[in-house]
Formats: structure tokens, sequence, C-alpha cells
């Protein structure tokens, strides 16, 4: 129908644990926000939780509920949240829990139905464990969302960033962008990196975000254009 926002979803994954997938997934969720659009983040499993308040808390699931504007129950937007701050398929164990894709799948449809845009983060790289036989990239086969992925700047990200485009599309996943996120000062050959990845990496590069003295979801979307991504909803007309 005419006058109905696109839907539009996607996964974010990372070349590696701690490189800014949070920061960028943020990010989309603040520009997705600024268009007028009901914007929700889902990060299925995240590690390293800590009580505070009476609620278990994890930076990251904070940080995504901050830039959305679809408030849900934790247990569905994030339907495993774990303690210990370790491999989640470990962190799982040790509290007597295995990592199920059900709910996570049932929980993902409850987002899509309450909101018009989804980005789900993973979890640490493409392929990380999440039960004994069942890991990440299963999780966003099944999920079955185009794929942004958000490169670390530093030594070996070339490598890092192409394997995981390879493992990307033998899962029958389409890549619709990446972000080259830095994470020092000043890296030796930065733009020869991102210059060699460019010519590598059949999807557009969105942005780089450099090193931000108070990162943040609005600090980064400001280094960052989406609108080459596929449903990407255009700005509502609020005359």
């Amino acid at each position: 129908m005419d006058g109905l926002p696109p839907r539009f979803a996607c996964f974010v994954t990372g070349t590696d644990t701690e490189i800014g997938k949070t920061l960028i997934s943020s990010a989309l969720l603040h520009a997705l926000v600024q268009q007028g659009v009901r914007a929700c983040g889902m990060k299925p499993v995240a590690a390293g939780a800590e009580l505070r308040d009476g609620r278990l808390h994890n930076d990251d699931c904070d940080q995504l509920e901050a830039a959305g504007n679809v408030r849900l129950p934790q247990s569905i937007t994030t339907p495993f949240l774990l303690k210990e701050p370790a491999a989640p398929h470990i962190a799982a164990a040790l509290e007597g829990i295995v990592i199920d894709p059900v709910p996570i799948l049932a929980a993902f449809l409850e987002i899509a139905a309450a909101s018009d845009a989804t980005v789900v983060e993973g979890v640490g790289g493409f392929r990380v464990p999440l039960n004994d036989t069942y890991d990440t990239a299963d999780l966003a086969e099944q999920l079955d969302l185009p794929v942004i992925l958000v490169v670390g700047m530093r030594l070996g990200c070339i490598n890092h960033a192409l394997l995981t485009v390879e493992a990307i599309a033998a899962r029958g996943l389409k890549l619709i962008g990446w972000v080259a996120n830095a994470l020092e000062d000043d890296m030796a050959f930065e733009d020869e990196n991102i210059e060699a990845l460019a010519a590598r990496i059949p999807a557009p590069l969105l942005g780089r975000v450099p090193r931000l003295d108070e990162p943040g979801a609005a600090a980064a979307a400001a280094h960052l254009d989406f609108n080459s991504l596929p449903d990407w909803p255009a700005p509502r007309n609020t005359i």
C-alpha cells in the first residue's frame, strides 16, 4: 500500500569480536529512527551480563535498546542473555543452558511484527559456536537476512574480511554493504587497506568510522550512508 514504509531488516556480522558491530548496529537503528520508522534491535545471544537494579544488563543490548524506538521485553530482543563473558556455548554450558534456535526465530518474528525495521546483531565473528552442532552462521542462514559486514581496521583485517565474505556467500546470503571501523588512532596504511578491500568485496562501502572521542550511535551514523541498502526507507513527508 502507498504510504507504508518499506520493511528493512539486516544481519550485522563482523570480522571478529570487539570490532564495532554494536556501534554500527546502533548507528543503523539511529538512522532508521531519524527516517521516521519504528526500528528495533535484536541481539539473539549475548554473553557478559551483570545484575543491576534487579535486571540483567549487557552493554551491547543496552546500546541497541537505546538506539531504537520500539520497546519489547528483553526476553524477546535477547532470548539468550548469559552472565559469563565467554564464547556463547561455554557461557551457556556454565549456566546449564543449551542455546536453541527455535526461541530465537520465534522472537525475531515477534520483533518483525512489532516494528518497521529490524537490525539483528550477531555475536563475535560470523562462525561462533552456539551449541555443539549450531553456530552463528547457521542462525544467519535460518533468518535469511541480507548481511552487513563490519571490518575492524587493523593488521590482518584484509584476510579476515575476505574469508568472512566467502563464508557469507557459501551460506547463500547476500552481502549488501560493509563498514570500515577504525580500531586504532593511526593505523599504518589504513587507506591502502580500505582500497584493497573495496576492490575485492562485492558490496558497497557504507562508510569509514574513525576512532570517536565519544562513541555513540549518532556520532557513528554521521560517517555512514545507508541509502544504497535495499529497502532502506525514504524520509517520511512530514507536511
